[in-house]
Formats: structure tokens, C-alpha cells, sequence
């Protein structure tokens, strides 16, 4: 297990502690999501104008390094940037591996990828921060990383490497991701083939978007208690208990100062979100910042270009952690807005209203019909049967009676054969 220390550098108005401390946290629970990590302890260090070379000052530096020989920490994770002659010299400092919030959530998604569009995308985004790094810092590439840094990371043999090497190996990995785009593009083209909508979930990551997704599919995607459980985009088609068949995307999720070459990189991840029939955004309503958390989301969905008439529903996750009282006033507020739900995706509290919600949205309330086809429509009487809309069927000398249940959608889709 690597030993390692979270600093969070405060350099906020005073008055600001409680944000600190919070961001201090989900600082934290980022290094927890780490394998091999052990955070041995986490310090706000409030900062009224960065050092342009050390970040710190000179009294800090000492006081920290004291703090880290004491404890034998081998990594120091600085909650925010940090420039790459800071990097440098407070590794010279302290005698310590460091990284700043960027590579440390470089490291956790090179960690979670697992699709090859994945994989690619850590991969270029991790070099394009490395890039700048290995020029400016070279004279400190006579020490090999070593332990969590970047061993086993995509980009480990660059490190070494020139810029041209490393400009070769982004021209290369483009194309490769270009083609994984294509294909994913083609598998977009034949899911809108199938006329199943779309449901996105999306909100800060661990909102629990992937438990949700679990208690609805049936399926078995990793859900933690962890930042960035899940990477890698999960879709499954499934037919709610209203009786609407959706096809549910759970999404990466979001988070506030997300790194800009991964906010570049992982775009194409976020695109099923674009292509969504309904929004949902899940948020973790027991959360302190659980506003702030939603914020960022919003900002975020604003970037992406999601269109404003596309559906957004909000889900008040994680009602569960709260007490009663808390409960109520959450549900008398969500009662008011028909788009917001109190939920738990645990305990399954408030889900049937959330999900005849989204069949609404979706334009997918069902009712029932009687059709009379002709012997020569063959064709349209088999679709009604492929989609399982037919619930009786008799037969007379003039051609089929069929008892159907289905939505609208299914009825403009039947009338277009």
C-alpha cells in the first residue's frame, strides 16, 4: 500500500472553512477510489496568494514536510492545480512523489477504463497532461516514477520521451479512436433502427445513477460507494413496470474542476446523453453541496448542447440517509414540481411515481385498442405481434379482430407501415 497525505489549498474569502472542509473530502473519497492507496491523513491549508515556484511558502513547506517524515507518506495528492516547476520543486522539498487533482483523476480513470473508447481516451488525455510536463520539467526525468505515480499508467514509456515522440503516439491513438468512433457511431444509427427510446442518467459522480440502473435492468454494473465507480457508458434495453419498453444509458459521472483535456476526451463518452429521448438527472440529495453538485452538472449538460426540448427529470436520490422529518419536507418539495421525485434507489421509495413519469415524457401511456385487418396485411399484423402489442386475436371470413394494448408511439409507428 502507498502511504499518502491530501492537501487541499484554501484560497478562498475567509469565512469559507465549511466549502474547504467539504472540498477536502471529496478530495479524499477521489484518493479512495485509488487501489493500493492508503490516505494516512487530509490537511486544509488556507493560502492567501500561491507561490509562483512552490505554491507554498517557505514556513509552510517546512511545516508540511515535517508533517510528512513524521507519518512516512509517499504521496502527496494537492487538491487543485499545480503547475509543473511547483510539482518539481516541492517533490525536491519533500522527498515525495506529488500529484494535483488533474492527474489524480488521470489515474483513477485509467484505473475504471475498460472499453477500448475508453481506454484510447484515458490514454490520450493522460499524455496531453504528461506533454507539457516533460518538457518543462527535464532535468527531473533522471528519477523514475515509481510506485502509483504513473507506473502501469497509459503513457508509463513516455516519460522519457521527447515531444515529437509523444505527438507521434496522440496522431496514433486519434486514429485508432476514430475508429472506435465509427463504429460506435454505426451502433447508434442501428439502435435508431429500433424503436425504443432513449432514458439517460446523468448527475454527479456517486449519485447512485448505477444502483439505480441496477434496481431497474436487473444488471450487474459496478455500484460503490466511490467516486467513478463506473466509466465506461452502460446500456440495456428494458420494459418498465408501466409496461414502456426504453433503452436506460447510465453515464460517467460528473464532477466539479473536471479536468480540461479530459472534458475534451471524454465528450464522445457523454454523447448518448445528446441523443437522449428523456434526461434524468440523479442527484445524491443528502449531500451537503448537493447544490453545488448540481450545478456543475447543469453547467455541464449546457456545454454537451443538449437540446431544451429534450425532457429533464429530477430524481432526489438517496432519501434513505435521511431522517424522517427530512424525508417529508424533501417529498412536500419535490410534490410541487412535477419533473422532481424523492427517491431512494436502495429501498425503491418513489420510484413507481419517477417512472410513470417518464413513460409520460416519453408520450408511452398505453391503452387499449380493437383493430380489424384485412388477410393482406400480413405485414403489419406480424409487427403488432414481433412487439408484443396483441392481446387476443379472433378470425372471420373478412380478415383478423385483434385486441391490442400499446402507446401512442406505437400506434404513429403501426400507421407509417
Amino acid at each position: 500500500m502507498t502511504r499518502a497525505w491530501v492537501l487541499h489549498p484554501d484560497i478562498k474569502a475567509p469565512g469559507t472553512r465549511r466549502a474547504a472542509d467539504l472540498a477536502l473530502e471529496e478530495a479524499v473519497s477521489l484518493a479512495l477510489a485509488l487501489p493500493d492507496l492508503e490516505v494516512v491523513g487530509a490537511t486544509v491549508v488556507p493560502l492567501r496568494d500561491p507561490h509562483p515556484g512552490h505554491l507554498f511558502g517557505t514556513g509552510k513547506i517546512s511545516e508540511l514536510k515535517t508533517l510528512l517524515e513524521e507519518n512516512e507518506i509517499e504521496l502527496v495528492l494537492v487538491d487543485g492545480p499545480v503547475t509543473p516547476v511547483q510539482q518539481r520543486n516541492l517533490e525536491k522539498e519533500w522527498k515525495v512523489k506529488l500529484l494535483d487533482r488533474t492527474g489524480l483523476i488521470l489515474e483513477i480513470f485509467s484505473d475504471r477504463a475498460a472499453t477500448r473508447e475508453g481506454v484510447l481516451q484515458v490514454e490520450m488525455a493522460h499524455l496531453s497532461y504528461q506533454r507539457t510536463r516533460l518538457v518543462r520539467a527535464w532535468t527531473h526525468l533522471e528519477r523514475q516514477r515509481g510506485g502509483l505515480g504513473f507506473v502501469g499508467g497509459p503513457g508509463e514509456t513516455q516519460i522519457e520521451a521527447d515531444r515529437r515522440a509523444i505527438d507521434e503516439q496522440l496522431v496514433r491513438l486519434r486514429r485508432q479512436l476514430d475508429k472506435v468512433v465509427k463504429t460506435r457511431e454505426l451502433h447508434r444509427k442501428a439502435r435508431a433502427k429500433v424503436p425504443y427510446p432513449i432514458v439517460a442518467l446523468v448527475g454527479y459522480t456517486n449519485a447512485g445513477k448505477s444502483t439505480l440502473f441496477n434496481r431497474l435492468t436487473g444488471a450487474e454494473v459496478m455500484a460503490k460507494d466511490m467516486l467513478f465507480a463506473t466509466l465506461d457508458p452502460t446500456m440495456r434495453a428494458v420494459q418498465l413496470p408501466t409496461g414502456a419498453d426504453v433503452i436506460l444509458s447510465d453515464t460517467v459521472g460528473f464532477i466539479s474542476d473536471l479536468p480540461t483535456e479530459l472534458v475534451a476526451a471524454f465528450r464522445a463518452t457523454l454523447e448518448e446523453v445528446l441523443a437522449a429521448d428523456v434526461i434524468v438527472h440523479v442527484r445524491d440529495i443528502s449531500h451537503p453541496e448537493t447544490e453545488a453538485q448540481a450545478r456543475d452538472v447543469r453547467t455541464i449538460l449546457d456545454g454537451l448542447g443538449v437540446n431544451e426540448e429534450t425532457p429533464q427529470l429530477e430524481l432526489w436520490n438517496k432519501i434513505d440517509k435521511l431522517d424522517d422529518e427530512a424525508q417529508e419536507v424533501l417529498a412536500t418539495r419535490a410534490a410541487r414540481d412535477d419533473t422532481v421525485f424523492a427517491t431512494s434507489a436502495i429501498t425503491g421509495a418513489g420510484l413507481d411515481a419517477f417512472l410513470e413519469a417518464v413513460t409520460y415524457a416519453l408520450g408511452e401511456e398505453r391503452r387499449q385498442d380493437d383493430l380489424r385487418l384485412s388477410f393482406s396485411m400480413g405485414r403489419q399484423r406480424a409487427w403488432l405481434f414481433e412487439k408484443g402489442l396483441v392481446e387476443t386475436e379472433t378470425q372471420d371470413e373478412d380478415g383478423y379482430l385483434l385486441s391490442v394494448n400499446w402507446s401512442a408511439r406505437d400506434r404513429a409507428r403501426f400507421e407509417s407501415l
